[in-house]
């Protein structure tokens, strides 16, 4: 079967931006719910559920085999496990700080996945790289403003706050950089439709388990008020849109040579975040966020 013809440039970038649009979106969403008494473990059930009937209606309509290779089983279980600890982490973060800056820490991910494959036996990262990491965590000190973060931890300020927020976002790039490792060395043989379909099941089945278990204290709480549901109810949608146009279009999104554009997301964050929860950032936090995106950029578009 032939591969689809590649979109223009310029729609595939447009395509690639409203994506990253909508996926800033959600955490905005997810925030506005959380302010309202929604549960972290809701707001996963929700997005992740939301993307299972979607999966499971392009696996149907696909007509794709669900069996999985042998040895295959324990990684994607892996995987999905993995998910579902990136998505906790991240929608813990989102509820602490600045929904930006919890996007901008957890974006650092492809840093952390160069260091991650280097350690496995894959190639040296090279001077460049190194240069461009060293430039990421100058910007990311910058982004987060330490010293005055140290200041409000000093007198007894949001703090701790900020550190538990720092902390979880932190782990979610982690998480998610062991995340791509698995699906780029041990799953990569499997259809990206199956493969997600069962990461997703895995995350809906771990997040009601750990809700049943009263592991995360009002994890299954529901809004409170009506501004509370409307930001759950776009959570949904706005996720369900961008992961539908993003598994439906980038076979023809090029995504080898435009996935840099998908670093529109925190900008996108930025905004949609002071308009809709007055979340805005100081000149050094901005400074900081530009220089961050742009070692992204580089990183991403460096061959090795």
């Amino acid at each position: 079967m032939p591969a689809p013809a590649l979109l223009p440039r310029p729609t595939a970038l447009l395509l690639i931006a409203a994506i990253a649009c909508c996926f800033a979106g959600n955490h905005v969403a997810a925030r506005l719910a959380f302010d309202d008494g929604a549960g972290v473990l809701t707001a996963i059930l929700c997005r992740a559920g939301t993307a299972l009937l979607v999966l499971g209606t392009l696996v149907a309509w696909r007509r794709e085999r669900l069996a999985l290779p042998a040895g295959t089983g324990g990684w994607q279980l892996l995987l999905g496990l993995l998910l579902a600890v990136q998505s906790l982490c991240l929608y813990s973060a989102v509820a602490r700080i600045p929904v930006a800056l919890a996007l901008l820490v957890a974006n650092t991910f492809p840093v952390l996945l160069a260091l991650l494959n280097w350690a496995t036996g894959g190639p040296r990262p090279t001077r460049r790289a190194c240069l461009v990491m060293g430039i990421v965590l100058a910007g990311l000190l910058l982004a987060l403003d330490v010293p005055a973060r140290l200041a409000e931890a000093r007198g007894g300020g949001s703090g701790i706050a900020w550190g538990a927020g720092v902390a979880f976002a932190l782990t979610a790039a982690t998480v998610f950089a062991c995340s791509l490792w698995i699906t780029d060395r041990r799953l990569a043989t499997l259809p990206g439709t199956v493969r997600s379909f069962y990461a997703m099941l895995t995350v809906c089945v771990s997040m009601a388990i750990a809700g049943a278990a009263g592991a995360v204290p009002g994890g299954l709480a529901w809004p409170q008020h009506a501004p509370g549901w409307t930001g759950l109810a776009l959570l949904m949608l706005l996720y369900c849109t961008g992961f539908t146009l993003l598994f439906v279009s980038v076979p023809r999104l090029d995504m080898a040579r435009n996935a840099p554009m998908m670093n529109v997301e925190p900008i996108a964050t930025l905004f949609i975040g002071w308009a809709v929860l007055d979340q805005w950032l100081a000149p050094i936090q901005l400074a900081g966020t530009l220089v961050v995106l742009a070692g992204i950029v580089l990183l991403s578009r460096s061959r090795r």
